[in-house]
């Protein structure tokens, strides 16, 4: 039961990455987010997503693939810029509330225990933390390329 368009599945489990990969993935995460708010604002601007790598993992039996887990937790209000994975990405609602779409695809809201999909030609145009007053928690699971980019923005 995989649809490309509809990314809500309920979930059996999740992993995550290390941690040269997550300061390269918070500084291009913070590089976008600073970028896209841009200096003129006159609101306040939202947290920045925190990005921990919990594992990387060469995958053997894929050859040049690896496995990235990660945690990441919205502060409330805190979105994502537009972006691509390159890689297949599971992502796991571990605590509150997210609103996830890909280019082509309707928003969908996640809840505690729900899981989002992002395949390797998606881009991610809408991720964002659903609520105003209560953090969100995500576990990230990416498959990729060994050595690529966790995050490739999108104009």
């Amino acid at each position: 039961m995989s649809h490309r368009i509809n990314h809500a599945l309920q979930p059996p489990g999740l992993i995550k990455k290390s941690a040269g990969a997550k300061i390269k993935f918070l500084a291009v995460v913070g590089a976008l987010t600073l970028g896209a708010l841009g200096s003129a604002s006159a609101q306040p601007a939202a947290a920045q997503a925190d990005v921990q790598q919990l594992i990387s993992k060469e995958l053997g039996d894929l050859p040049g693939k690896e496995g990235l887990v990660l945690r990441v937790t919205y502060p409330p209000g805190s979105s994502d810029p537009v972006h691509r994975h390159d890689a297949h990405g599971f992502v796991y609602v571990e605590e509150g509330s997210v609103v996830m779409q890909v280019r082509g695809g309707q928003p969908v809201t996640l809840q505690a225990g729900q899981v989002f999909y992002e395949g390797p030609n998606d881009v991610h145009v809408v991720g964002r933390n659903a609520s105003k007053t209560k953090p969100a928690k995500l576990v990230v699971f990416l498959v990729k390329s060994k050595g690529a980019p966790v995050l490739t923005l999108v104009p």
